[in-house]
């Protein structure tokens, strides 16, 4: 292994917050740069404790456990009687170490604490184990994955205070030979004519989020502004509080199509914020909430708001989601969370592969207001409840 300075290394050196995301296409250099970001600092520091964690011990030797000997060995560092192969857990002359392990292995999750962490491919471990972890490091997160779909980090991490992200492609590896560049860039002229094309192109290629396999609503365009000849026809809501947040999701008529707009979307608010919120975004048209709380519809009722529950019948969330599919979607670029929803919303699938009429993933706050609204508008035009058959 050649191990040389890229544009990827340089920007990797440039984060300075304690939790770095580094999301990225395929050949960008993610593992190298980080693995040797590592290394220089478990020599130049002492008694440092690095754990490079991934979803699997194989997955770790076919990976970033094989890279990390490629580099020692290409720095002419490496020395075997510092490397205990069974432990994997390679110890430095001034006691640093850097050692591998993987999140099915429930007491190093919760064992030992740390002074960095580097989790690789974070996208293919569930957000408990890397709150197990975190809460065990002092210092540096590293975080790097492919962004093939929504997921954890996208809701929990970026954007969030003490956070670097970066956006790495293989434009960034400049020491990548050119028949690869050739191979990956194949791709492009395919996806002019292919889905699954244009999706890999995005995702491998550029670095940029794509889309889920088996999506349950896969066909939304999404829309800049709402135009002015668009009509505002009500709104969806979904109660949420200390876990889930409350959601509210605006629908409009335009032409033939319809438009979804994010409007509200936080945790914590009881009721009168809720009717607060409504009066100060003078929200006076007609709001269809879920009828599993009819204790906040009463009240919000009481504070004189026009809001109804639905009336939730067999198969329900399934009648919706294909009512929404039947249907030409907008969602407007500022519906962040429903846009990040709709990307991780998918099909179940059983033991043999076979897709399941029930969808899986993060609960669905924003798309359920969507689906209310939308179903209320479409079977109860005139009404003020909301009826699914």
């Amino acid at each position: 292994m050649q191990v040389k300075k890229t544009k990827a290394l340089t920007k990797l050196r440039s984060l300075n917050n304690r939790t770095k995301i580094v999301r990225g296409g395929t050949s960008a250099g993610k593992t190298i740069c980080i693995l040797l970001i590592l290394i220089d600092y478990a020599i130049k520091n002492r008694d440092k404790e690095i754990s490079v964690v991934s979803e699997s011990v194989p997955h770790l030797r076919r990976g970033a456990y094989k890279d990390f000997l490629g580099i020692l060995k290409s720095m002419n560092r490496y020395k075997d009687v510092q490397l205990n192969k069974s432990t994997l857990k390679y110890t430095f002359t001034n006691g640093s170490y850097i050692e591998f392990f993987s999140t099915d292995q429930p007491d190093k999750l919760r064992g030992a604490r740390r002074t960095d962490l580097y989790i690789n491919e974070c996208n293919n471990i569930p957000f408990d184990a890397y709150q197990q972890l975190v809460v065990r490091t002092s210092g540096n997160v590293w975080l790097d994955y492919n962004p093939s779909s929504v997921f954890w980090v996208d809701k929990e991490l970026i954007g969030k205070e003490d956070t670097d992200f970066v956006t790495l492609t293989y434009k960034d590896n400049d020491s990548l030979p050119v028949s690869i560049v050739n191979e990956i860039e194949k791709a492009k002229d395919k996806g002019k004519t292919s889905t699954y094309w244009a999706n890999w192109w995005r995702v491998y290629g550029l670095g940029e989020l794509g889309s889920l396999e088996g999506a349950c609503i896969p066909d939304w365009k999404e829309i800049d502004t709402i135009p002015q000849e668009a009509r505002l026809l009500g709104h969806g809501l979904d109660f949420g509080y200390s876990v889930d947040p409350s959601t509210i999701i605006s629908l409009y008529k335009w032409n033939n199509a319809y438009i979804f707009d994010e409007v509200l979307y936080k945790k914590g608010m009881l009721n009168r914020d809720i009717h607060r919120f409504l009066e100060a975004s003078n929200i006076k048209e007609s709001i269809t909430a879920d009828s599993a709380e009819p204790k906040s519809i009463a009240e919000l009722q009481q504070y004189g708001n026009n809001i109804h529950g639905v009336s939730k019948g067999r198969d329900s969330v399934v009648y919706g989601i294909n009512l929404i599919n039947q249907n030409e979607i907008f969602v407007t670029s500022r519906s962040k969370n429903l846009k990040r929803e709709l990307g991780g919303y998918v099909w179940a699938k059983d033991k043999e592969g076979n897709t399941l009429q029930k969808p899986t993933g993060e609960h669905p706050d924003c798309i359920d207001a969507a689906r209310y609204v939308l179903t209320d508008q479409l079977e109860n035009p005139n009404k003020g409840n909301y009826y699914i058959y």
